[in-house]
């Protein structure tokens, strides 16, 4: 934490030689007269600087909220944008980052920790809060704090960490095995209470409403059998894949091969065609892709169903891959079943992250220096884009331009923004695209044909994170549940949140104590191509209600829990629905992309025509590695940051 504290106490000096160098005269004392660009900059709408401005405690339609996506969809529907009307602000950085969630602070990061403390840096996002993806959602009850993850949930497998991303966590003061050990016995909690698992079967699909608890993690008892509302046959099949001795269903074939053809048969098409299972039976495992994917077992290979443990290929003799099908896969392992260490949960998921990150380049603006205090800090996002400090994250700044502008050495690049209805430019030496890939063909409209399609080339999948505080937990203690399937809902699961604490922010330990639920929801149109569905997911999301939202979650949280005594009209203290129609990262699905593509890191793949540096802008995010895991998010930020180095050739000291 040294380095940032010298950041600040440089500031001043740097900020003034600098705007000497540049040729721009941007006064350091407040009694010095403004020129009219900085006037008007001065007098642009700043939600942020409100005394209540805090976005993590907002509820109701969250994610991708309303006022973060409309100028882009204008954009995009104009295939441009009109930039006659743009005022430059005459603000000039030595890097500007389009995007402020994981990819563009970690690119922020690495190039202030290589340049030096005294490198201006500018990063600009469209939404309310920083953090991308990992943001949280906190609520306050009866004294309490609560908070849960809007979106990106964990540090998945650490010791699979790479690098960078491993260097990153410990600068910004990540104790990995610190945290382990203080929550070393909170996260058994549910287990020792004898809280299990269960499933809700739904009157609109089974004709009853039923809630039938899971007795093990492995295989369905005749018990349990005998409480759903199967069929027969569909009851003896359940019990069959996980019980009886199954045959080899590709008989005289390697492993190898029998791989290759699983590879090329969804799951779906596996159990109803091959293992031959009754219909009814695919209703346990027809959403069995979305955790990973964002698509059910129609548009999950069967090879990937083998490698995340699903039933069925018990008797194929399938030799062990090494680490795993899925860990293997190129950018950074798909699956959940990824080895290396399990994963790290904090409280409100990888905005602990985010925040520390942000602490790290801002320090005034996250209050304390560890890993647990930072878990109650109140950010103050005045302090998040003040003029005179070296980084500055600027919300609420849909960027619509990046272009290059000038010849030469003095060949630096133009980003266009829009923020409260009115169009601003700044420049940078460099500019790093931290944002979707499907939107930097439409940002910068430079670009060489080849690579516009190869970002255009995925699509990203919809997802929804959903978290309703509730004044206590006793429904769940009475029917002996922590988390409920409920695969033909609105929400297809829902449960209590695990139980870890970080600092002061404490995780309930009494059933009579508030808790946050969270649940999940992957929209899809099954037996469609995935492309497809995610496109019609996505169109679902933003033309779907938040009054319709609302009245789903209270009819299932009602209907699910209800044998519990829980009433949603005096239970529920508040709700945040955090969608996100361009969530995971597009990962390549041997169903519909070449094997070459899926099983090796072949140069030909989108993500790595499409990451390639264009004169002074260069690729970062989760898409340039085509895999939704936050270590493939860092890791292309460090590429992208290497290649704005070579590329201008700048010092690693000194200003620019």
């Amino acid at each position: 934490m040294a380095k940032t504290s010298d950041r600040e106490l440089g500031m001043h000096r740097a900020i003034t030689r600098r705007d000497f160098i540049n040729g721009v005269a941007i006064p350091v004392g407040g009694a010095l007269a403004l020129p009219s660009w900085a006037r008007a900059l001065e007098q642009a709408p700043a939600p942020e600087q409100a005394a209540d401005y805090y976005p993590p405690t907002r509820t109701g339609m969250r994610g991708s909220h309303d006022g973060s996506w409309e100028v882009g969809h204008q954009m995009r529907d104009r295939r441009g944008w009109d930039l006659a009307s743009a005022t430059d602000t005459g603000e000039r950085y030595d890097l500007v980052i389009v995007g402020g969630g994981i990819s563009g602070l970690a690119a922020a990061h690495f190039f202030i920790s290589q340049v030096g403390p005294n490198a201006r840096v500018l990063i600009l996002d469209n939404h309310d809060d920083f953090g991308g993806h990992a943001k949280r959602n906190e609520f306050h009850y009866n004294g309490r704090m609560l908070a849960l993850n809007g979106g990106t949930l964990n540090i998945e497998s650490p010791e699979r960490y790479n690098a960078p991303s491993r260097a990153l966590l410990d600068a910004i003061g990540i104790d990995l095995d610190r945290f382990l050990s203080n929550t070393a016995e909170s996260r058994g909690m549910y287990r020792r209470m004898g809280l299990g698992s269960s499933y809700f079967f739904d009157k609109e699909t089974w004709g009853v409403d039923r809630l039938v608890k899971r007795d093990g993690f492995r295989g369905y008892s005749p018990e349990f059998l005998a409480q759903t509302p199967l069929s027969d046959p569909a009851r003896r099949d359940l019990a069959r894949i996980h019980d009886a001795p199954l045959p080899d269903y590709f008989p005289g074939l390697s492993s190898a091969d029998k791989k290759a053809g699983l590879a090329k048969m969804s799951y779906t098409d596996f159990m109803l065609k091959t293992v031959q299972v009754d219909p009814q039976v695919m209703w346990f495992y027809q959403n069995s892709g979305h955790g990973s994917f964002s698509v059910g077992a129609d548009a999950l290979p069967a090879l990937f169903a083998w490698e995340m443990g699903l039933p069925g290929f018990s008797g194929m003799a399938l030799e062990p891959t090494p680490d795993g099908v899925l860990a293997d896969l190129p950018g950074g392992h798909h699956g959940r079943q990824r080895s290396g260490g399990g994963s790290i949960h904090f409280p409100d998921g990888n905005a602990t992250l985010t925040r520390l990150l942000v602490r790290w380049l801002i320090p005034g603006a996250v209050p304390g220096n560890t890993q647990e205090d930072v878990g109650t800090a109140r950010v103050d996002y005045a302090r998040l884009d003040q003029p005179h400090q070296a980084t500055r994250i600027r919300l609420n700044s849909t960027v619509v331009h990046v272009g290059h502008r000038g010849t030469g050495s003095g060949r630096d690049v133009e980003v266009s923004y829009v923020r409260g209805g009115q169009t601003h430019q700044v420049r940078g030496r460099a500019c790093v695209m931290a944002c979707w890939n499907s939107v930097i063909p439409y940002l910068v409209p430079e670009l060489p044909q080849a690579q516009r399609e190869a970002l255009a080339f995925g699509v990203k999948a919809p997802l929804v994170y959903t978290s309703v505080a509730v004044r206590n937990w006793t429904a769940f203690q009475r029917l002996g549940i922590s988390r409920v399937s409920t695969p033909s809902m609105y929400h297809t699961r829902l449960g209590l949140d695990e139980a870890v604490s970080l600092g002061d922010l404490r995780h309930a330990e009494s059933p009579e104590e508030p808790i946050v639920l969270s649940l999940a929801r992957y929209p899809s149109s099954p037996g469609k191509p995935r492309k497809e569905q995610h496109r019609i997911g996505r169109q679902e999301l933003l033309s779907t209600s938040w009054d319709t939202v609302e009245r789903s979650l209270r009819d299932q949280l009602g209907r699910v829990l209800g044998g519990g005594g829980f009433d949603p009209a005096r239970d529920i203290i508040a709700m945040a629905v955090n969608r996100w129609p361009h969530g995971y990262a597009y990962t390549y699905n041997s169903l519909y992309d070449p094997l070459e593509w899926v099983f090796s890191s072949s140069d030909t793949r989108p993500c790595v025509v499409g990451r390639q540096p264009f004169g002074q802008i260069t690729i970062a995010n989760a898409d340039a590695a085509a895999s939704p895991h936050t270590d493939a998010a860092i890791l292309e930020a460090h590429r992208a940051v290497q290649e704005v180095l070579q590329r201008r050739a700048m010092p690693v000291l000194g200003v620019f």
